[in-house]
């Protein structure tokens, strides 16, 4: 790969064909047609001026294809990330006022930024500290909390809380009035309508269909007229690209760890839509690249004005359905956004806030899935510990959502150290077969009287040694009459110096007692260690064997006495 592929890594594009292009042609619209619409209902869950949704929609998309290692990612908004910004900025600021405006900038500027740093430094893999279960549980919670939140909008009450939106619920059923009747039909008529295009008709742009029905009744009642909520005017025209306004330094603070939560949880996101549809060309993905092309796509959001943006999964398995071949369907995709901008947005502003609630509920009942709670349980203790626990302090939490990252991310750390520093250490046997099994579990005879034989089934590190120390002084007081202890090591993959130096001191010691110390299976890293500690040498070549087998042959037979 050449400077130039690295740095401009679109240059590596494959040649399109007259054929390949047709086929991206039609994807492309096609996405285009369900993202702008989905682009205003996300800005409008991110707490911003519709329009924003659009500027979100343009560039990004198209930086975030050049710069990415994903031919097929549709990157622009999303619900989970659009959530998130609207969770880390609530506290701070009203919705859509000129000052959130400015935090949900900064916000996308300082998300990208990590994202940006992270990829170029080649630290891709940071992003894996983020379990599965951590996401699963988070997910969840953030599906919950979108349909909650929307609930208002769709149903027609207001949204001030839950107390006073069933009271507003109980004024209409008592005195149900026209608006309210057609913000039902059009809100939960609008999800009906996406559930039944999405199961017989899957090609289908069924979101521009509801939208366009949505506009064209509304404008034909006047819903406006007569009290619905709608969208309202969309400002035509290209972004403003700049830098944006200052913020206090404390606002600054504020927005770190809710930028740090965004860049991980987003590129997560965007990391199981991209490995989940493998490239047409037979490229192979590459997180650090997609990372700085992820990054670059928030920062470009950014500087239009516009909130966080991340990989869509949704529309990337719309593209990947619909025949896309290579990164230009994204860029046509962006035409579109930018066709729509420059002459449609007059259309928009009769559509109903319902459709809007609706577009961006239907695909979050995907997120919902208890199933992956008892997975997560019948597999790990751990994980099913770590996903509820995320789960709950999510819900606990609102609007501070990144607690409940926070808190599954420290779970399961102490999990993982906990496991590894309590890993697996049995006391062998020799079986019938001629191998060394766990003597408990197989109720095995030793491998030879006054032969002490076990395996760690982990590394020998700072967290382990003393375990192993522990274990073999133990056996040793309650079992004087040992004389050989055997460590196979076929399982240790690594030894730090904590762990030379607790084999060295419980080697003096036994040798003090007239106690050999022998290994067998020792692999190359941890013989290295041995033989630049001095360890190898004091040992004696006589006491470390290939493999088991050799072990066995030379400490079953007479010559077990110490050496």
């Amino acid at each position: 790969m050449s400077v130039w592929t690295r740095l401009l890594p679109f240059l590596g594009w494959p040649r399109p064909t007259r054929q390949s292009l047709r086929q991206d042609l039609f994807a492309g619209l096609t996405v285009g047609l369900v993202l702008v619409p989905q682009a205003l209902a996300y800005a409008t869950l991110a707490g911003m001026p519709p329009v924003t949704g659009l500027y979100a929609a343009l560039l990004p998309g198209v930086v975030g294809i050049l710069w990415g290692s994903s031919p097929l990612l549709a990157v622009g908004p999303v619900a989970l990330t659009s959530l998130l910004t609207f969770a880390a900025i609530s506290p701070m600021a009203t919705p859509e006022s000129g000052e959130w405006v400015t935090l949900a900038i900064w916000l996308a500027i300082y998300s990208g930024l990590i994202q940006f740093l992270l990829g170029a430094l080649r630290l891709g893999l940071i992003a894996n500290f983020v379990s599965n279960a951590v996401i699963t549980g988070f997910l969840n919670a953030a599906a919950l909390i979108i349909l909650v939140s929307q609930l208002p909008a769709l149903l027609g009450v207001d949204g001030g809380g839950l107390q006073s939106a069933f009271t507003a619920l109980g004024g209409h059923l008592a005195h149900p009035d026209p608006a309210w009747l057609w913000t039902l039909a059009f809100g939960p008529g609008a999800m009906l309508l996406l559930w039944l295009q999405k199961r017989w008709l899957p090609r289908a742009p069924g979101v521009l269909v509801v939208c366009v029905l949505g506009i064209a009744a509304s404008a034909l009642l006047g819903y406006a007229g007569f009290g619905g909520a709608v969208v309202g005017a969309v400002p035509a025209g290209l972004p403003e690209f700049g830098w944006p306004a200052g913020l206090t330094l404390e606002q600054h603070r504020a927005l770190l760890p809710a930028a740090l939560i965004i860049a991980l949880i987003s590129f997560t996101e965007a990391m199981s839509s991209a490995r989940s549809l493998p490239s047409p060309d037979g490229r192979l993905w590459d997180q650090n690249q997609e990372l700085v092309g992820q990054g670059l796509a928030k920062v470009a959001s950014g500087l239009s004005g516009a909130f966080p943006v991340s990989g869509s999964f949704s529309r990337t398995a719309l593209n990947r359905y619909v025949g896309a071949n290579s990164g230009w369907s994204a860029l046509f995709a962006a035409l579109c956004t930018l066709l729509c901008l420059l002459f449609f947005t007059g259309y928009l502003q009769h559509l109903p806030r319902a459709i809007l609630a609706a577009i961006i509920m239907v695909p979050v009942f995907g997120l919902i899935s208890p199933m992956a709670f008892v997975r997560l349980w019948r597999a790990s203790l751990d994980d099913g510990v770590v996903a509820v626990a995320t789960f709950v302090v999510t819900l606990a939490s609102v609007p501070y959502l990144h607690w409940g990252v926070f808190t599954g991310f420290v779970l399961a750390m102490l999990f993982f150290l906990y496991r590894r520093a309590h890993p697996r250490l049995i006391e062998l046997g020799l079986h019938p077969a001629g191998t060394l099994r766990d003597r408990r579990l197989h109720d095995l005879p030793p491998l030879a009287p006054g032969v002490l034989s076990l395996r760690l089934d982990a590394s020998l590190t700072y967290l382990t040694a003393p375990l192993l120390d522990r274990f073999v002084r133990l056996r040793l007081r309650d079992e004087p009459d040992i004389r050989v202890v055997l460590i196979c090591a076929s399982a240790m993959n690594a030894m730090d110096a904590t762990g030379a130096e607790t084999l060295e001191r419980l080697h003096r010691d036994l040798a003090g007692r007239g106690v050999r110390l022998a290994f067998s299976g020792v692999k190359k890293q941890v013989r290295d260690v041995m033989e630049h500690t001095g360890l190898l040498a004091r040992l004696g070549e006589d006491n470390l064997f290939v493999n088991n087998r050799e072990a066995i042959e030379a400490l079953a037979g007479p010559g077990t006495a110490a050496g």
